[in-house]
């Protein structure tokens, strides 16, 4: 699903276990779930393993509750030689309505490999966005 964020790839609801112990939902909650979603979009982009090599730019401008859903956008900002950088973020958005808020934002980088673990070139048509 496209939207102006990027295209969609993950939709979750945040769990108790998701949690700090100020209620909220936990920052490195919210880092893991745009992880996961930056990965899915590079593997499906390029066909290929990929494994994060660094994340940068985090911000947390919402909160969430639990039993809030959250939503991951992510859209390829760089491709180089073996890397691509993925651009993510999150909307939450409370159970019973469907005014989401960005709740969190951050960029991830990605080494593709091979089938011995070693960097791997992406093909130019990985770049299609």
């Amino acid at each position: 699903m496209e939207h102006e964020a990027g295209e969609l790839v993950i939709r979750v609801t945040a769990m108790p276990t998701d949690l700090n112990p100020y209620g909220g939902v936990f920052g490195g909650w919210l880092m893991s779930q745009l992880a996961l979603g930056a990965a899915s979009l590079v593997t499906r982009r390029t066909g290929h393993k990929a494994v994060v090599v660094g994340a940068t730019d985090f911000t947390f401008p919402g909160v969430m509750l639990v039993g809030d859903e959250l939503n991951v956008y992510a859209s390829v900002q760089r491709t180089g030689r073996t890397s691509m950088t993925i651009a993510t973020r999150g909307f939450g958005r409370a159970r019973a309505s469907e005014h989401q808020v960005e709740v969190a934002t951050g960029l991830f980088t990605f080494v593709t490999l091979d089938e011995n673990d070693r960097p791997r070139a992406i093909a130019a048509t990985s770049e299609i966005v």
